[in-house]
Order: C-alpha cells, then sequence, then structure tokens
C-alpha cells in the first residue's frame, strides 16, 4: 500500500507507461473516494482497470485476515477473486464488490467514522470506571467480563483488555490521540448529504480536544489505536 494522497497520483504516473489496455491497478490504501473517481476516470480512457479495495485490519490482518471493500467494474474485480479470497478472512467471507469505482474507499471511510465512535465510547465509560475511586475497579478485569456474553463484546474490547493487561494504569502514554483523516471526511460527507453524525462528529472533535488537555480517555485511545493498527504512542514527558 501506498499512502494516500501524492505518491499514489506519482505511483500511477511512474506506471502508466508500464501498463496496456485491460492491465488493473489496486488501491489499497486509505485513500479519499473524490481522488478515486478522478483516478479511475483517468486511467479508464487509457484501458486501465482502477480498483478501490477499502482494506480493514490493522497489523492482525496479516494472521487474521483482512476485511476487503472492492469498489469497480466486476469483471475486474472478478479477476481479483484469487488475491481477495487468500488475503480475507476466509474465501467466501471478508471482502466482496461493494458498488462502482469510488465506492470502496467511501464505505471504508464511513468504516472508520464508526470506529472513532465505537473507541470513543469505550474510553469514556472506562474513564467513567477510573474515576470512581470508592470502588477500586480492576479495569481489565471488567474488560475481561465484558468480553464474554456482553452486549458491548468486540473485537476492540479484545484490545483494550490486552492494554490494560499490560499497563493498567496507561502510564507513560501521552493523552494525544493522532486521526488519520478518514473520520474528517466522513463528517464532512455527512454534512454534504444532510445526514447528522453526532457520534461520528463529536468523537473527531474529542481526538482534537486532546491535544489540548490531559484525560485517561485519550490514553485509552491511543492504546487501542496502537494496539489494532500500530499506530505510533507519543510518550508523556
Amino acid at each position: 500500500m501506498i499512502p494516500a494522497g501524492a505518491p499514489i497520483d506519482m505511483t500511477i504516473k511512474r506506471l502508466i507507461p508500464l501498463l496496456t489496455e485491460g492491465d488493473t491497478i489496486v488501491d489499497g490504501g486509505n485513500s479519499n473516494y473524490k481522488d478515486t473517481l478522478r483516478r479511475a476516470a483517468l486511467l479508464k480512457d487509457k484501458g486501465i482497470n482502477y480498483i478501490d479495495v477499502g482494506t480493514s485490519g490493522g497489523i492482525w490482518g496479516l494472521t487474521e485476515g483482512y476485511s476487503m471493500m472492492a469498489g469497480g467494474e466486476s469483471d475486474a474485480v472478478e479477476q481479483l477473486r484469487p488475491v481477495l479470497e487468500t488475503l480475507a478472512p476466509a474465501p467466501d467471507l471478508g471482502w466482496g464488490r461493494v458498488g462502482p469505482s469510488g465506492s470502496g474507499h467511501f464505505v471504508k471511510m464511513v468504516h472508520n467514522g464508526i470506529e472513532y465512535g465505537m473507541m470513543q465510547a469505550y474510553a469514556e465509560g472506562f474513564a467513567i470506571m477510573d474515576k470512581k475511586d470508592e470502588f477500586n475497579l480492576d479495569l481489565h478485569r471488567v474488560a475481561e467480563i465484558w468480553r464474554y456474553g456482553s452486549v458491548v463484546r468486540s473485537w476492540l474490547l479484545d484490545l483494550i483488555s490486552e492494554a490494560l493487561a499490560e499497563n493498567p494504569g496507561l502510564e507513560g502514554i501521552a493523552p494525544f490521540v493522532e486521526d488519520s483523516g478518514e473520520g474528517r471526511w466522513t463528517v464532512t460527507e455527512a454534512i454534504d448529504l444532510n445526514v447528522a453524525a453526532p457520534v461520528i462528529t463529536m468523537s473527531l472533535l474529542r481526538r482534537l480536544l486532546s491535544r489540548e488537555e490531559e484525560d485517561y480517555s485519550d490514553k485509552l485511545l491511543a492504546a487501542m489505536r496502537n494496539k489494532f493498527g500500530g499506530h505510533k504512542i507519543k510518550k508523556e514527558g
């Protein structure tokens, strides 16, 4: 995968002279779907397929398989079936064509917006429990209990449990939470479509606020991002 933005345009420019009609370029990164539409139109004029594959799974995808949302012409996506089946959790699970060019990255953008909201809800809930001094709650124990049978169980909760087992007090983690852009794009799209998305919007704003003040929930958000995606943690001090 290549970082979104100019690096992809530069790579496409270098690839075009090497490709022939019917060849396919796959963008498996987190590109803005509007850029994808532009690139797909450019390459279509040259007879080259451009397939956008929104990819989720983080650093765990290598062992657990990736969730892949493909956008593009049906025939071109079908040609990629052996690759997608190999990378997915199972040949018939976790991947599929979601629509025309741009739709794969659009769906992945919304996926990441939802992820922002889920992570923020977990972080706030654990922050509330952390503040309840009179109960002296073992938050790792709570996470372990919730992992089985609870309606809030999820892979993110598994990662919270792992993070708290390693560092119960989240010592050394600065309450500074990065954002990689997809949350901003999702909020902008919601505004353009007149769709109310308060949870996703506030979770994005909370990340921005984390860069101004210290908070337990921000530390846990940073720990979660490190666990599922290998994102760097900003150390305190």
